[in-house]
């Protein structure tokens, strides 16, 4: 017998809840600090003296230009409220739907799995160990329905919460603007961080409750148990889903026509007040980079850790009930949340922000500072939770594995991680060429930028797709499908961290806005500029970080289902499989056409609208009155909740269409199908967007001699810039980030759904 765990398991069970309530606690405290930015005019009129201790605040009133202050901080209060109103009434008619949808499939959860024994109360042999009985199959059916609601909820939470966290942080993101690009900074990033950390701790901590809850009824019956826990996966990726397109439909139809309207015909500038969608457009950044970010990372998580926890309890943790090996994938979590609170400290305490230069350079730090500490935090926690020696399940036999083995796992999917992060960084960035050669093109007109964009997309994928390669071949020879499970869990273990750089994006985006419609100065406008290009990287940064994780948890699912549904191999030469393999490459290409038309059609819609009101209300160019803003939000809403439905139903209906029609050995090719083409249109596709909008904030900025040859706003070039911006926003908002989820979703069903398939599917094939 191979000698167990250094960490016994009552630390265990200290260890993992404490570190979340440290999490939520980090977050409280980061919102607390967020908060002390007041959005009331009093705080100005005691004087700038006293407001910092730097300086600039000395001259805030000459820096406005001769605005009074009191009416510059008393527009942005009344902007942020617009957006947060807005944002707020969008997310809950999306969540009515949702909600109604959830209730259905939860009940359709409960009935497929009730039905594999009849709805038996009976004890069965279990699946793996025919010799030992398992919980009724009923049981399994009441706990996984449990389960999807619990992860449901989760993930809806999480991106409300973080939706009103970026509402509440856009105009004091302004407003501290004006005492220097350091200070709006840090606040944005707060910001971020609270969202990260509330994310990252709350899904661990329901997840952890969750497991100790079930296990008062399942006992010894691990497997049952950790079967019945894959619904939390299930649940989080449902409504991640729905927020993913939902939200880009919205962001990006309010965005389109902002931009053709506005730039284009009327050459005046983004976030102008005359325009009548810039409301929308700026609800949409909360909405679709924020809420929906926020539940894809948090289905991803619980994804990974449930493709590992299942793997593991029928491997030697799980026979012989060793709670902290067990739990593994949950203690990795738990280190990660402590490694990115060190890590934060650095971007908002240990180093200050003093030039526009040094904003891009301190975000990537984080990514940096966080996979190193993380390492340190893998090696000691695999040291501590793991006996030197134990077996991991490989398809119907027990693998031999050592604990410095499963530290490699975890680590390669970290290091992977940053790896897909720079490289998306390389393709996205206006610091490199490959941007800069997307700008040069539009010298020739918007089809050579078209050309241009779309070639380095395509080429984008190369790299990322070679480390997520490397990752897999070496996590599974280490440790088989629980190794890929926990290199999936490695590179989100900086989850924290990961989506506080994403959240900052958006929330710079929308300070600028503010900035722009509270008719602050040019000054304070490039500032929150400049937060706002480094944070257009960062998102894109965040994307790779998404798609990666999710080639790996579908592997590990897609790993665990074959062992489930009792598939011994998965030949793609015999015909139920290779039908399954070619139907599966093409539902990305098809969900993809789905969502880029809802977007061309809600954003039609909106651009008569924006078109109407500037040729029918006198005075709008001239700036005099004020346009229909919620005209224009209610396309918005109203388009992305008729429009989010086909796409979501397409990709929840089609595992049980083919499960039950065509049964496992279809379904497993649907599956290696959809993981293979839609991991490489995910990344190309949210590459080119990135890069078509980043090429024409390189024209827009002219920080360069090269960039002012090819400006200024409104020259040729920049208005084909702006046109290649407007076809890149579905990729990278709606189709690019959705595809990752479509991927995973697909997967964890297949998983939860595999007793009923395994018992009951392939009617077609049973018939003929």
């Amino acid at each position: 017998m191979a000698a167990a765990a250094i960490l016994p398991e009552l630390a265990t069970q200290v260890v993992i809840p404490v570190a979340a309530a440290v999490g939520i606690a980090f977050a409280v405290l980061q919102w607390v600090l967020v908060s002390k930015v007041r959005l009331s005019p009093e705080r100005r009129g005691e004087g700038g003296a006293g407001a910092g201790k730097s300086g600039p605040s000395d001259y805030l009133i000459e820096e406005e230009e001769g605005l009074n202050d009191h009416n510059i901080v008393a527009t942005c209060a009344e902007i942020q409220n617009a957006i947060s109103e807005g944002a707020t009434s969008f997310l809950l008619t999306e969540y009515k739907y949702v909600g109604l949808f959830m209730s259905i499939f939860a009940i359709l959860i409960f009935l497929f799995l009730g039905s594999v024994e009849g709805f038996s109360t009976k004890s069965q042999p279990c699946h793996y160990s025919k010799d030992k009985t398992c919980k009724p199959a009923l049981a399994n059916a009441i706990f996984s329905t449990i389960a999807f609601v619990l992860g449901a909820v989760t993930s809806l939470v999480s991106g409300f919460l973080g939706m009103k966290i970026a509402t509440y942080a856009n105009a004091r993101t302004t407003l501290e603007a004006r005492k220097g690009v350091g200070k709006a900074f840090i606040t944005a990033f707060r910001s971020g961080a609270v969202m990260g950390f509330l994310l990252a701790a709350s899904g661990l901590l329901v997840l952890y409750i969750a497991i100790n809850l079930f296990g008062i009824y399942y006992g010894d019956d691990w497997e049952g148990l950790f079967e019945a826990i894959t619904g939390y996966g299930l649940g989080g990726s449902s409504m991640a889903l729905f927020g993913r397109v939902g939200g880009g439909i919205y962001t990006k139809a309010a965005d389109v026509g902002a931009d053709l309207v506005g730039k284009v015909e009327r050459n005046i500038p983004e976030d102008d007040p005359r325009n009548p969608a810039v409301i929308a457009d700026n609800v949409g950044d909360n909405v679709g980079d924020i809420a929906g970010m926020g539940s894809d990372l948090f289905g991803s998580y619980a994804e990974s850790s449930c493709a590992a926890l299942v793997v593991a309890s029928i491997s030697s943790f799980g026979i012989n009930h060793e709670f902290t090996p067990m739990v593994y994938p949950l203690l990795v979590s738990s280190v990660g949340i402590i490694a990115c609170l060190i890590t934060t400290l650095f971007a908002t305490d240990f180093f200050e922000i003093k030039a526009v230069s040094e904003i891009e350079p301190a975000l990537k730090k984080q990514l940096i500072i966080s996979t190193a500490v993380m390492t340190v935090g893998i090696a000691l926690i695999s040291w501590l939770g793991l006996p030197y020696t134990f077996t991991i399940f490989n398809f119907g036999v027990q693998k031999t594995v050592q604990s410095w083995q499963l530290f490699l796992c975890v680590s390669v999917g970290l290091w992977a991680g940053l790896i897909i992060g720079f490289v998306t960084e390389y393709y996205t960035s206006n610091a490199y060429s490959p941007v800069q050669d997307v700008a040069d093109s539009c010298r020739t007109g918007a089809a050579t930028n078209v050309i241009f964009g779309l070639a380095l997309g395509y080429k984008s994928v190369i790299i990322p797709i070679f480390a997520i390669a490397f990752s897999i071949f070496l996590s599974f020879s280490l440790a088989a499908m629980y190794g890929v499970a926990v290199a999936a869990l490695g590179m989100l273990s900086t989850i924290a961290t990961g989506l506080a750089i994403d959240a900052y994006g958006p929330i710079s985006d929308n300070a600028g806005g503010i900035a722009e419609m509270a008719g602050m100065s040019h000054r304070i406008r490039e500032r929150t500029d400049a937060l706002d290009a480094a944070g257009n990287t960062t998102a894109a940064i965040g994307k790779g970080f998404a798609i990666g994780s999710a080639a790996l948890v579908s592997l590990a699912l897609f790993g665990a289902f074959v062992s489930r549904a009792a598939i011994s191999t998965v030949d793609v030469l015999t015909p139920k499989v290779f039908i399954g393999l070619i139907v599966g490459a093409m539902l990305p290409y098809w969900f993809s056409a789905m969502t880029m038309k809802s977007v061309g059609s809600a954003a039609l819609k909106m651009v008569e609208e924006v078109r109407r009101q500037f040729n029918t209300i006198p005075g709008l160019m001239e700036g005099t009155t004020k346009p229909d803003y919620a005209t224009c939000v209610k396309i918005s809403t109203d388009a992305s909740i008729k429009e989010m439905i086909p796409p979501g139903a397409l990709v929840m209906l089609t595992p049980l269409i083919v499960g039950i029609l065509f049964g496992v050995e279809t379904l497993s090719g649907v599956l290696a199908g959809a993981l293979v083409s839609g991991v490489q249109i995910a990344i190309s596709a949210s590459n080119t967007g990135g890069a078509w909008d980043n090429a024409k904030k390189y024209i827009e900025a002219g920080a360069s001699e090269h960039a002012r040859t090819l400006g200024p706003k409104g020259s040729d070039p920049h208005k084909a810039a702006v046109i290649g911006d407007t076809i890149g926003d579905p990729l990278k908002d709606t189709s690019g980030p959705s595809l990752n989820i479509l991927i995973k979703l697909m997967a964890v069903e297949s998983l939860v759904f595999a007793p009923f398939f395994a018992a009951h599917g392939g009617i077609l094939f049973k018939l003929f």
